[in-house]
């Protein structure tokens, strides 16, 4: 599933891209690419056309075009999530449809048209109210997405108020890391990342980690995202593209994500894989040491 980096080259595409377009009909080819929108593909056709995108914004792996009309901005936007396989093409008119092509829209200009291609469909679009944030006056996010964490590239990210939150919880650290709803943005691929350059193994229990270690882990996220961002994200096959359809090429920098059996690139020690959570983790097993199973005392 993209993750930070990847959402955000889409986001910023799309903001060259689409910004101050307005948009002139919508296609709905598939139903559940519009499944979380309450009134279905019918409603969505009818009520985006005459709308203009007035920006681009992002959550986590969330993304929203807020909109506008002739009377000003409108306290709606058109959310996307990618999910396993989505992808948020900015094509000319007259490019070949896609095989997974579920939603197209096109633009007033006569300019190249957003389509909504998903091979898997699991993601989807929606028309959704704004809601306002609770942290900060005069923000507004979709409600679909009012529960999701800022993520650690947000200005107003609260390092100190993360770091009460994580350590009041006790539970597994990268399991921590997941949690969209604690911190936001982050998956399998950069919480395997992350917790490597920290030194941290997945299993830590969050409630022993000092504040000084959540302060260097949150930098070592940091670094990784914005190392993935300046390579375009991650493409593991041709199911995350950017809006022009091209790949990222973080993969050719990962340290221990996919690497079973290479060498640490610190330590030299073969990378392992374990199962967690019903997907892979990837580990070095020599700098980070797996946490001691807690002691039994004999009945």
């Amino acid at each position: 599933m993209p993750e930070l980096p990847e959402v955000e080259t889409v986001r910023e595409g799309l903001d060259r891209w689409v910004t101050g377009r307005t948009l002139a009909a919508v296609q709905v080819r598939h139903p559940r690419a519009v499944r979380r929108h309450l009134g279905g593909g019918a409603d969505l056709e009818a009520r985006l056309p005459g709308l203009t995108v007035l920006a681009t914004s992002r959550r986590g792996k969330y993304l929203w075009l807020p909109l506008g009309d002739a009377d000003g901005p409108r306290d709606e936007a058109l959310v996307g999530h990618l999910g396993m396989s989505g992808q948020l093409l900015v094509q000319p008119a007259d490019t070949a449809e896609q095989k997974h092509l579920h939603v197209r829209l096109t633009f007033n200009d006569g300019g190249p048209e957003l389509r909504f291609v998903d091979q898997r469909t699991f993601g989807g679009v929606l028309l959704d109210p704004l809601v306002p944030t609770l942290d900060r006056p005069g923000e507004h996010v979709p409600a679909q997405i009012a529960h999701i964490a800022r993520d650690p590239l947000d200005p107003f990210f609260d390092d100190a108020d993360f770091a009460t939150r994580l350590r009041a919880k006790n539970t597994e650290i990268k399991r921590a890391l997941l949690d969209q709803t604690l911190i936001s943005g982050i998956g399998n691929i950069y919480a395997d990342e992350s917790l490597w350059r920290a030194m941290l193994h997945g299993q830590r229990r969050t409630r022993g980690l000092s504040r000084g270690a959540v302060a260097d882990l949150l930098d070592h996220v940091r670094a990784v995202l914005r190392s993935a961002l300046r390579a375009g994200g991650t493409s593991f096959d041709a199911l995350y593209v950017n809006v022009n359809g091209e790949s990222g090429y973080f993969d050719r920098a990962l340290a221990v994500y996919g690497q079973e059996g290479r060498p640490c690139p610190r330590c030299g020690t073969p990378v392992r894989r374990a199962t967690f959570m019903n997907r892979s983790s990837f580990f070095c097993p020599t700098c980070q040491r797996p946490p001691r199973a807690p002691h039994r005392t004999a009945a």
